[in-house]
């Protein structure tokens, strides 16, 4: 972190050996906030990399949206009410847990696509609804983490996994999929919330 007071860096650099001057002071506030806020963060979820395991292939109902990453949670949301309702309006049997699979992640631009999709029994008379796609995904081998915390900052777990992956010589997609366990609008405890991030292993680490 580079600290610099442009306007009296000459009399900063006189003053230091003399005294306690306003800008250390200032400079020092501003890593103690820095770090407070960093440790925060850090203790507001919990990331265990597990290591290889499959993924089955279900069938689903989804949403596609792009976002940005910060973004993510706020879509999954905006798009919750929708696919429930259409689930339970047209009486469709869910078959698992609510996930989302990002399709793009553009890491320098800070952009992604995604499907945020809803596991159901496949059905002959499923409804037509704008918005709404029906799909079967594809069973995976990949790189599993564990994450406990608000769903919010989840993606901290695509870079655990990347970071595992490279310190590891295993070669990935960049195309993470997480399974939420919790449903927020219940509240409790956020450390108590789970989800479950998947990176497909590329062919030739499976």
């Amino acid at each position: 972190m580079d600290i610099q007071d442009t306007e009296h860096s000459l009399l900063n650099k006189i003053k230091v050996p003399f005294s306690d001057t306003d800008f250390e002071k200032r400079s020092r506030k501003t890593v103690t906030d820095f770090i407070s806020l960093l440790n925060e963060h850090v203790g507001s979820f919990k990331v265990r990399v597990v290591g290889k395991d499959s993924l089955a292939a279900t069938f689903c109902a989804c949403v596609s949206v792009k976002s940005s990453q910060a973004e993510k949670a706020g879509g999954m949301m905006a798009n919750y009410l929708n696919l429930t309702s259409v689930i339970q309006d047209y009486g469709l049997k869910e078959n698992g847990f609510p996930f989302v699979e990002v399709t793009d992640w553009k890491q320098e631009m800070d952009s992604i696509a995604y499907d945020f999709c809803y596991p159901v029994v496949y059905s002959d008379t499923l409804p037509k609804v704008k918005g709404v796609t029906y799909r079967k995904t594809t069973a995976i081998t990949g790189l599993k983490a564990i994450y406990n915390g608000n769903y919010i900052t989840s993606d901290r777990e695509w870079y655990a996994l990347l970071d595992y992956a490279v310190k590891n010589g295993i070669e990935v997609s960049p195309t993470p999929i997480e399974y939420f366990y919790n449903d927020p609008n219940q509240g409790g405890n956020e450390m108590e919330w789970k989800a479950e991030v998947f990176l497909p292993l590329k062919k030739s680490n499976e």
